[in-house]
Parts: C-alpha cells; sequence; structure tokens
C-alpha cells in the first residue's frame, strides 16, 4: 500500500508522522472521506468545498484544489484502484507543545486509499440496529460540527455505547434534546410518506450524502421535511435510514427496540442514489 504524504507517495511502511504532530498532540486538524468509482471520486468539489470550509474555521492552510485533486488520483494511481475508500488528513503540523497555532510553520497532508470493501449485502437485505446515545453531540458554540475535524471523541464515547448494546450505530442528540446525527452518519425517517431528516440548525455536518439523497428525492416526487425532532418522532416513523459516503443509503431496522421495515421509500432512494453516482461517472468520464 502506498500513501501520499506532504508531496510525494511513499510506501505505507515509511508514511510515519512526528510524535509533536499537533494532529496527534491535540486533535487539530481536519479531514475528508470519499469514494472512488470506476476510478471516479464522486463528488469531488463538494468535498474539497467542505475541506476549504473545515479549514478556514480553524484558520489552517491546506494546498490549493488541483494540488489536492492530483495527490488523490496520484495515490489511487499507486494503489492500482479503481473502486476506493480515500480519505484526505491535513493537519496543524509538527510543533513545539503548545496550544498556539503559531507554533506549528508547516501543516502536515496525508492521502490514504484503499480498496472499497463492500457492506454485507445482508444489511442492506434485513436492515441495522440503531441505539439512542447517551452522549450528547458537542454543542456548536463548543466544537462547531460544520468542522469535520480530528477531534472525535464525542463520536467514539457514542460509538462504544453501540457497540456495548450489540448496535451498529448511535444516534446523538443535542443538547436540546432534539435529534442530531449518527456517530459517522446522517439519519433519515418517513413519517406519512415525508421524509424526514434533521436541519443544520440541529448541529449536524451536512453530509454530502445526505444532500444528494435529499436533492434526488425531491426531484423525485418525495416530499423533504428538513426540521428539529424529538426522538419521539423518529420511533413513531415507518421507516428509518441513514446515510455516509461509505454506506450510501443504509436501512435500519430497529432503533432500541422499535423495529422497522424496509420501506419503499429507503429501496427507492438507494436505487436513486445509485442511479445519480452513475450518472455522475459517465458525465464526468465523457468530459475526459
Amino acid at each position: 500500500m502506498y500513501v501520499f504524504l506532504n508531496n510525494m507517495i511513499v510506501p505505507e511502511a515509511n508514511a510515519v508522522v512526528s510524535v509533536y504532530d499537533h494532529g496527534f498532540l491535540y486533535g487539530d486538524g481536519i479531514y475528508e472521506t470519499m469514494r472512488a468509482y470506476d476510478g471516479i471520486v464522486f463528488m469531488f468539489e463538494k468535498h474539497l468545498e467542505r475541506l476549504a470550509r473545515s479549514a478556514s474555521f480553524l484558520k489552517l492552510n491546506i494546498p490549493d484544489r488541483q494540488y489536492i485533486r492530483d495527490a488523490v488520483y496520484k495515490t489511487l494511481s499507486a494503489n492500482e484502484l479503481s473502486d476506493a475508500y480515500i480519505r484526505i488528513t491535513v493537519s496543524r503540523g509538527k510543533g513545539p507543545i503548545g496550544l498556539d497555532i503559531d507554533l506549528c510553520r508547516e501543516t502536515t497532508f496525508v492521502v490514504i486509499s484503499e480498496k472499497f470493501r463492500q457492506y454485507p449485502e445482508s444489511c442492506y437485505q434485513e436492515g441495522t440496529r440503531l441505539i439512542l446515545a447517551k452522549t450528547r453531540r458537542n454543542l456548536v458554540e463548543a466544537v462547531n460540527p460544520k468542522i469535520k475535524s480530528l477531534n472525535f471523541l464525542n463520536n467514539i464515547l457514542a460509538k462504544m455505547e453501540a457497540k456495548e448494546k450489540g448496535a451498529y450505530e448511535a444516534v446523538m442528540l443535542n443538547s436540546d434534546g432534539f435529534i442530531a446525527e449518527g456517530t459517522t452518519s446522517n439519519i433519515f425517517f418517513v413519517n406519512e410518506n415525508t421524509l424526514c431528516t434533521p436541519s443544520s440548525d440541529a448541529g449536524i455536518l451536512d453530509g454530502i450524502t445526505r444532500d444528494t439523497v435529499i436533492n434526488v428525492a425531491k426531484k423525485n416526487g418525495i416530499e423533504v421535511k428538513e426540521g428539529m425532532f424529538y426522538p419521539a418522532d423518529l420511533l413513531g416513523s415507518t421507516e428509518v435510514f441513514f446515510t455516509n459516503t461509505t454506506a450510501e443509503v443504509m436501512p435500519v431496522s430497529c432503533v432500541e427496540d422499535v423495529r422497522f421495515g424496509i420501506g419503499e421509500i429507503t429501496q427507492a432512494l438507494r436505487r436513486l442514489y445509485r442511479k445519480e453516482v452513475e450518472r455522475y461517472v459517465n458525465e464526468l468520464r465523457a468530459k475526459s
């Protein structure tokens, strides 16, 4: 396996970062995860826009977009991958111990690509189990979820809860008790044939898969409501699913002890999302 580190492709064994890197010491950095389908990175520009947004919140210098594009495709090529999981990481970089961002002169830039490992088909056919986490989502005023940061302890604590209860994912609430998001996902549910999902006001990361699902739903006549929802709204729905880059549209069969069927809207959105991926890939390939 090869990794892009700072300005070159290196073997995984040589892809090392200093113990004085502030990403390691303080979680001071940002990241993006993406998928490549048949050699094309899906929604690449949107991921680059979000990476730039995260960097601006942290006053973090990142390479320009063309440099990042080239680095990603060089990493895919070096690993001879076409269907891949990709992670871009940018940390504050190496510097003396301390919280002052000016202690670090250069950022650390890393691109990892791995062969994509498909989720078991049984997850899509039978659905996954979720819990309602006791761990609350960080306050927006404390750590803004619009920053896709390396500081992930909040999510890890909620994921630990899910694992202890034998669930795949945990639904996190915000400080006011409204549904926010999963540990690595956005939450959707269907109520009276309306597709519902927490709005950005609930304190969520506006997932790119989430946005894609909302757009294809609206284009195909499915009513969408973004808003503030309590757990009772979720538990009283007829269908539940979550979205993220790797799982795409993942059906949910159980939240806590409440069971759900894999409904028509969930199944339709799985198909529509994949069609959107195919359209995007074919369109970009035709331009190249």
